[in-house]
């Protein structure tokens, strides 16, 4: 008889053995990757010379505004993201909530919502500079038939990055999917209990529906948060940051640093600055959700 100890000694060995590639890959992608940076932020680095360690050298020249950039690149991100994730989110919402009724074709045209969201970034970039563009763009021949003409979008300084918020709303379909599995989760009894005391859908809707799918809001406005403030392909491939830094987002911000001016340390500075304003967001999020997210089995978080 295999004693306790033996056997989950046994199991243990066998638990670490399956889990090891799992646990290699985050040590060699993950966490060594992370020690680097760090590394690299307290130091003057550009590859081709030796690391020369500076220490907090680089984050104070950040903060304290020897690059301008650094300010102007936090102000459009924060720009960006206060405008499209709110719009993304309600949108998503929105759709999910028609998509769930029992309408005809519907599989089709969750099908199509979706879709976008898994087209190439640089495809779907060469599409929508055609749609922005002033002359010959869909966007502005549309906008003529209401008298409205000459919209510059992206190369605009003050449309530009509301237009880049309008191209984000493209790719809601992922968003829209956690939603109808949110929404699909909602017992159909609650709807009934309403109905059977004479309540019509605006009750369902703050009643029941809201309600119950701050979980899923809650998630999607923390995942959100995270890839919006990330954003960097529309910059690199549509506006390289222009008009006149109107779009350079923090990721292309960090790009520029890093592969332009090959300035490792202090581009490393820059990722860590925006892993902690990532993680304090975050935080503040999950804090404030005890005010408004729903738990069935304890109401309100």
């Amino acid at each position: 008889m295999i004693s306790g100890r033996k056997l989950w000694n046994k199991e243990a060995r066998a638990g670490v053995l399956f889990a090891s590639p799992v646990i290699a890959g985050y040590l060699i992608f993950v966490l060594g990757p992370m020690i680097a940076s760090f590394i690299f932020s307290l130091s003057e680095y550009n590859v081709i010379s030796p690391l020369k360690f500076i220490g907090f050298s680089n984050y104070t020249n950040l903060i304290d505004g020897t690059d301008p950039l650094f300010y102007k690149s936090l102000g459009v991100t924060a720009y960006y993201v206060i405008l499209s994730v709110p719009l993304q989110i309600l949108l998503a919402f929105m759709v999910a909530l028609l998509l769930n009724h029992p309408i005809k074709g519907k599989t089709f045209f969750r099908t199509i919502f979706y879709m976008p969201t898994i087209v190439p970034a640089v495809a779907s970039s060469m599409i929508w500079l055609w749609l922005f563009d002033p002359d010959l763009g869909l966007l502005n021949q549309l906008l003529k038939v209401f008298g409205i003409s000459g919209l510059q979008w992206i190369y605009s300084e003050n449309l530009a990055v509301p237009s880049l918020v309008l191209m984000s709303l493209w790719t809601i379909g992922g968003t829209m999917v956690i939603f109808l599995a949110g929404l699909q989760g909602i017992p159909r009894h609650l709807y009934e209990s309403v109905e059977v005391d004479g309540g019509n859908w605006l009750h369902k809707l703050f009643f029941i529906t809201i309600p119950l799918m701050t979980p899923t809001i809650f998630f999607n406005l923390v995942m959100g948060f995270i890839g919006s403030f990330q954003v960097f392909g529309q910059a690199y491939i549509m506006t390289q940051g222009g008009p006149n830094n109107a779009t350079l987002f923090y990721s292309y911000y960090l790009y520029r640093e890093a592969f332009e001016f090959s300035s490792m340390g202090s581009a490393s500075a820059i990722a860590w600055v925006l892993f902690i304003v990532i993680l304090g967001l975050t935080m503040m999020v999950f804090k404030t959700s005890a005010l408004w997210v729903y738990s069935e089995s304890e109401g309100k978080r």
